[in-house]
């Protein structure tokens, strides 16, 4: 099994892009995190009408986790 090396994101980084969803540019975070798909539909629909964007700020410790290990969900 080969172990790719996954640059640790910055926690930090990643809230600011999250605040960004309240000003209108949604999913910055997620493209951050790598994952694409989702955060492209975050950004056209504007986080899900905020409630996504408000369930993700639960949510970041484990994604930030998740995208550290390479695992996406």
């Amino acid at each position: 099994m080969s172990t790719a090396l996954v640059p640790k994101k910055n926690s930090t980084i990643a809230y600011l892009m999250w605040l960004a969803g309240f000003v209108g540019i949604s999913g910055l975070h997620r493209i951050y995190m790598g994952r694409w798909i989702s955060g492209l539909l975050w950004l056209f629909t504007g986080g899900f009408c905020m409630v996504g964007n408000l369930i993700d700020g639960v949510m970041m410790p484990k994604m930030l986790e998740a995208s550290e290990e390479g695992k996406g969900w």
